[in-house]
């Protein structure tokens, strides 16, 4: 008897505004697999629906991905081909999808990484801030007290430092951040690659100051610059 052949998990990084910014390997590999595990269904279906793909798609969100993990385990292992992508950019990064990956690493199933957009290189590469090395420290806690404690373990760092935050709590996160880190160099992007795109720059006071006189919207990557060393 033929054993059957193990599938595969792709991990597939999809635009994060512009649908334009996809790789055609990608777009070969959403068209080839068995199926498709989005973390938000909906958002997955306009990309597809605008390359005319039509794989099967399954939700795979924080909700749900202890239960999912072990379901699509079984169909890799059967054979099937997985593509996980996220609501937009490289999947896992600050998304669903770590228990899935650690579950195929552990069962040998192979895992492929389909490269492209990432939130943080995109707003770190036009930050203008030093990016010989940096530190991404993706969203901290919505709790202002241990964010403050998040904070304050990176006051001393000397790397560019990279956030994600929501436009829920961007000014309180701009608060701390003047608090406990500093006046310091700032970058704040929002809405990247899309139509309202918007980057920021000046410093965490002249941020603040900005965001609280309008209504925030978007998903925010904030890059700040790192503790001056002493010459």
């Amino acid at each position: 008897m033929q054993n059957t052949p193990i599938g595969t998990l792709y991990l597939v990084s999809t635009p994060i505004g512009n649908l334009e910014d996809i790789t055609l390997r990608a777009l070969r590999i959403l068209k080839e697999v068995d199926l498709i595990a989005a973390e938000d269904t909906r958002q997955t279906r306009r990309l597809l629906t605008h390359y005319d793909i039509h794989t099967p798609l399954t939700s795979y969100f924080e909700g749900n991905e202890q239960v999912k993990c072990d379901k699509l385990i079984d169909r890799m292992e059967t054979g099937e081909r997985i593509a996980l992508v996220s609501d937009a950019g490289t999947p896992i990064i600050s998304d669903p999808g770590y228990p899935l990956l650690r579950g195929c690493i552990d069962a040998g199933i192979p895992i492929v990484p389909i490269p492209g957009v990432s939130a943080v290189i995109t707003a770190a590469s036009v930050a203008g801030l030093p990016l010989h090395n940096f530190a991404f420290e993706g969203f901290l806690s919505p709790k202002s007290g241990k964010r403050k404690r998040q904070l304050s373990v990176l006051t001393d760092e000397e790397r560019t430092l990279i956030f994600f935050e929501s436009p829920y709590r961007i000014c309180r996160f701009l608060e701390d951040v003047l608090e406990v880190v500093g006046d310091r160099g700032i970058v704040v992007t929002r809405e990247l690659t899309k139509r309202f795109e918007e980057i920021f720059r000046g410093n965490v006071s002249e941020a603040l100051k900005k965001f609280r006189e309008t209504d925030p919207r978007g998903e925010f990557t904030i890059v700040i610059s790192g503790k001056k060393e002493k010459r």
